[in-house]
């Protein structure tokens, strides 16, 4: 979708996405259709959780292209979120965040080095202990060490739990991480996903439940459309010849936020990629969203065929979102929309049909709702609000705004977001802030910090981010929470280990000097001597 559309062009993409007319009550602010009235007590529910999908792609948020006939059905069937927000873009913190039903900060994950710290309750053992089965499998990115609450978990994957990502550890200054350029290509490939098993266990655990009895919980954790972007041939071949390029304006990138600027260069994607390569890409992770929709399309329709889909809460979203070239950036780690802003359907018993709610939200709103939902004891830690009554058209209790934050590889500092109304704010610590207006600028090029008009909108959103965290607190105990990881990897590690590992991620040059810096001169003695031997 270009970034330029406006908001009425939006609108018209949207309704044609989900079946034209059917939406128009909803658009307009009349209520939904229900077919069941109220929700029932502890209904069912299905998490499906991709990883790297964008708001922007899918047919129900008004993409003119890519094809997710099974996410467009259950937003006729429940409720699309148009502005939802994840905890921090990139895969750990987010998921240690919504795992916890609080900010990734609030509970120490920071990036892909830090994951998930136990130290606040999951929401499936939450909901386990309300009486609830509780399955989950696949990508979870969370930890082996505490209870992630799933009686029944098939191939749990806490992958950077077990394997930090290092250039997490070099953000001031900023490391350069090369291998990044690379993922910049797309291909075809024969064969299915191993998505399809996460799908097939989820589906197994569904056909052994008893309608009407004891209330149970599946999270199916995908991989795609995380990169490599190799989309399958048949829907790779599709898109080729009718991808667009990505919307990045005429001195745009001279003009970005430093911040922004320097995350280019890390991801070395700095000096511009070839447009064949970069075609090649988009097209193969809008091939592998389609394939995701498969599956979403296989776990619903065996909620139907069990008839156990009136009584089940369904919902697709996505750990954060994907740069795919717009803004000259790739993959996430940053606060503009495409990274930080996801899908997110909602369906099930006593939800209206076709409604779409604008509010901005944010993952801690689901989680808390599926608590709500559930009868689970809810902690005094919690953050975000039940989103129910938006879904009827209802404030409720919920504040209007959502929060987001940044701390991964490849941000020199911390940054920090409030999304209210069509005003979005970007924190920098240490740095200039930003002021979107993303009625007027979707794309997210105008900067209106500096606009005397914008003053007020902006000083109530600092007022909000005050009232959430301290900025400067949050961004040193990152930092710290970075270096500690990086010293119990050094005490795990001896120096040729360590060695081996960053030449890995970074390069033989970086390698020997950022460890260099770290150990000081006994390690370049070490290196230089093995590299001797070696010779």
């Amino acid at each position: 979708m270009n970034p330029s559309l406006t908001r009425r062009d939006f609108g018209k993409q949207l309704l044609a996405g989900l079946g034209g007319a059917a939406l128009g009550p909803a658009l307009s602010g009349a209520a939904g259709t229900t077919s069941t009235g109220a929700m029932p007590r502890q209904p069912n529910i299905v998490l499906i959780l991709s990883d790297q999908h964008s708001y922007r792609y899918a047919g129900f948020m008004g993409h003119p292209l890519v094809r997710t006939p099974a996410m467009d059905r259950v937003a006729r069937s429940g409720v699309v979120f148009r502005s939802t927000y994840c905890g921090n873009p990139v895969c750990a913190p987010s998921r240690a965040g919504m795992v916890s039903g609080v900010y990734p900060s609030d509970c120490n994950s920071f990036c892909n080095a830090t994951a998930w710290d136990g130290s606040l309750p999951a929401w499936p053992a939450l909901l386990r202990d309300a009486g609830y089965r509780t399955f989950g499998t696949g990508k979870m990115d969370t930890s082996d060490e505490f209870d992630n609450g799933f009686a029944e978990a098939p191939n749990l994957a806490n992958s950077h739990w077990k394997k930090p990502d290092i250039t997490a550890f070099f953000r001031r200054p900023l490391c350069v991480r090369p291998g990044e350029r690379d993922v910049v290509e797309g291909r075809a490939r024969n064969e299915r996903h191993s998505d399809q098993e996460k799908a097939v266990k989820t589906i197994e655990f569904i056909r052994r439940q008893q309608p009407g009895g004891a209330p149970w919980a599946a999270y199916c954790g995908l991989h795609m459309p995380h990169p490599k972007f190799l989309g399958l041939q048949e829907y790779y071949d599709y898109y080729l010849p009718r991808i667009d390029l990505p919307n990045v304006p005429p001195a745009h990138l001279e003009e970005q936020h430093l911040m922004f600027r320097q995350l280019r260069h890390f991801k070395d994607i700095a000096t511009p990629i070839p447009e064949d390569r970069i075609r090649r890409a988009r097209a193969a992770y809008l091939a592998m969203i389609q394939e995701v929709d498969d599956y979403v399309g296989r776990i619903w329709k065996a909620l139907e065929e069990t008839g156990q889909l009136e009584n089940t809460i369904f919902v697709y979203t996505s750990d954060h979102g994907e740069s795919l070239g717009e803004h000259g950036l790739w993959l996430k780690n940053n606060l503009y929309d495409v990274a930080a802003r996801v899908p997110m359907v909602v369906a099930g018993p006593g939800i209206p049909s076709g409604r779409v709610v604008d509010t901005p939200v944010a993952h801690v709103d689901l989680i808390r709702t599926f608590l709500e939902a559930g009868g689970a004891k809810l902690h005094d830690r919690l953050r975000g609000h039940s989103l129910l009554p938006l879904m009827h058209g209802r404030a409720g209790n919920h504040p209007g705004w959502a929060y987001s934050e940044s701390h991964s590889e490849g941000n020199c500092t911390g940054s920090f977001m409030i999304r209210k109304g069509p005003w979005k704010y970007i924190h920098f610590t240490w740095y200039d802030d930003l002021l979107f207006n993303l009625e007027d600028d979707p794309g997210e090029f105008i900067n209106r910090a500096a606009d005397p008009a914008a003053q007020p909108v902006l000083e109530e959103l600092k007022a909000i981010l005050r009232s959430q965290v301290d900025p400067l607190e949050v961004t040193q105990r990152a930092f710290a929470t970075q270096r500690k990881r990086m010293d119990r990897m050094a005490a795990e590690l001896d120096e040729n280990a360590m060695l081996d590992q960053f030449r890995g991620r970074l390069g033989e040059g970086q390698a020997v000097a950022l460890l260099t810096a770290y150990y000081g001169r006994t390690f370049a003695y070490k290196h230089k001597q093995a590299k001797a031997t070696d010779d």
